[in-house]
């Protein structure tokens, strides 16, 4: 099969491949190869941007424009290629908003930017609409913006509730009144909304603490979050309210926890060790387990992080934790602090013994317990740590009796 010449969009100035890839339903259901062609179109704007900012910004554009329609039929359903795409929208809006742009090249690229949004019907590319204040840059072109679509927006939502129609430029328009700092109409245009939800009505939050109106601007989001704002990005933007105002003692303790929620425990606590670096880590991490009952040992990685060592076990003897993060724990620590090593390799296989965690395989029990005996070797108490492993094993109670298949001829048990 001959190479294919690369498709020139017609006022593109690069051979962009991924013009070659994200085209009208090239997918069909395949998400996984989709997800896969996004990452890689994104990497390939980001690394022109480094070198030609104003470059980047045109790939920017031209993936916005295609990317809706070459994804429509991809079968969203686990979330994943939302997800993506999401990311590269973020990521984009960036290059595309930092280019050194000429006003009237930001403009006219801005109107194609706004098609694209407005035919992303399955969508895909909605998030610009968040960031469309950034995508103006100038506060001049975020008001002429707002300008054009204040009556509209004003029209979708009012006087009369049974009225009510949805308009896609209200958000985008909310996000260019914002960037123009034009507080009291999105003050006003709030007002008119016949419901809450937090999608809009962060924006209240944010101009009523731009005016100084910090307490009412909190009470705003308790009332006007709506029943599908997400908890933690609304502790996010409230966290951010007060920090900007100098409440910092405050903001920890009403939103600094919640508002750095993520994907792991140590994740979480680092994130609010960073925001508040007054605090102690030892403070930071016995507040966020106390927010967390029942999930005691799912702080033992930060605990370590932290060089709480003593800490990290008693938080792993609470609850379960992972038996492979127990594992590393006493792999890394088998030399340089063996009796912490040698109890968390128990501990790791105390939780294999009881069952608690799924997915185990045969290599995960064999290294729990090969770092054990390393960490007792380091201890001259190899022996008497094999015998509690023995003892440990024998009263295995679950049904496949696995553990002590893997290691029962090691420790010679039946």
């Amino acid at each position: 099969m001959s190479k294919k010449e690369p498709v020139m969009h017609e006022n593109a100035s690069h051979p962009w491949e991924f013009q070659q890839r994200l085209l009208p339903d090239s997918y069909g259901r395949d998400s996984r190869l989709a997800a896969r062609d996004v990452k890689a179109a994104v990497a390939e704007i980001k690394k022109v941007a480094r070198k030609e900012a104003r470059l980047g910004a045109e790939g920017a554009l031209l993936f916005l424009e295609v990317v809706s329609p070459a994804i429509a039929s991809v079968n969203g359903s686990s979330g994943a290629i939302g997800s993506t795409t999401e990311k590269a929208v973020k990521t984009l809006v960036a290059i595309f908003a930092d280019a050194p742009l000429e006003t009237e090249v930001r403009e006219a690229w801005l109107e194609r930017i706004w098609v694209a949004y407005l035919k992303d019907t399955v969508p895909y590319i909605e998030s610009l609409a968040d960031y469309w204040g950034e995508l103006c840059k100038s506060k001049a072109l975020a008001s002429t913006w707002a300008d054009r679509l204040l009556e509209e927006s004003r029209d979708a939502w009012g006087p009369d509730p049974a009225t009510y129609r949805f308009f896609r430029g209200t958000k985008v328009c909310l996000s260019a009144l914002e960037h123009a700092e034009r507080y009291e109409d999105i003050l006003d245009l709030l007002g008119r909304a016949p419901f809450s939800m937090w999608y809009f009505s962060q924006h209240g939050v944010r101009a009523l603490a731009a005016l100084g109106r910090v307490d009412e601007a909190l009470r705003f989001a308790e009332e006007h979050q709506g029943s599908t704002g997400d908890p933690v990005d609304i502790a996010r933007t409230c966290e951010e309210v007060l920090l900007n105002a100098g409440r910092v003692d405050e903001a920890y303790e009403r939103f600094g926890l919640e508002a750095h929620t993520a994907h792991t425990n140590l994740a979480w606590f680092k994130a609010v060790v960073k925001t508040y670096p007054h605090k102690s880590q030892a403070e930071v991490l016995a507040d966020l387990v106390a927010l967390t009952p029942g999930r005691e040992g799912s702080w033992f990685a930060a605990a370590c992080s932290a060089g709480f060592y003593d800490e990290a076990l008693q938080l792993a003897r609470q609850s379960p934790c992972a038996p492979q993060t127990l594992t590393r724990a006493a792999r890394d620590m088998e030399a340089k602090r063996p009796e912490f090593a040698r109890e968390a390799g128990m501990a790791a296989l105390h939780v294999l013994v009881e069952g608690a965690y799924y997915s185990v395989t045969g290599e995960d029990v064999k290294a729990a317990y090969t770092h054990t005996m390393n960490a007792a070797e380091h201890l001259g108490e190899a022996e008497s740590t094999r015998e509690r492993i023995r003892e440990l094993v024998a009263g295995e109670s679950t049904d496949d009796r696995f553990i002590t298949r893997v290691l029962g001829r090691t420790l010679g048990l039946r």
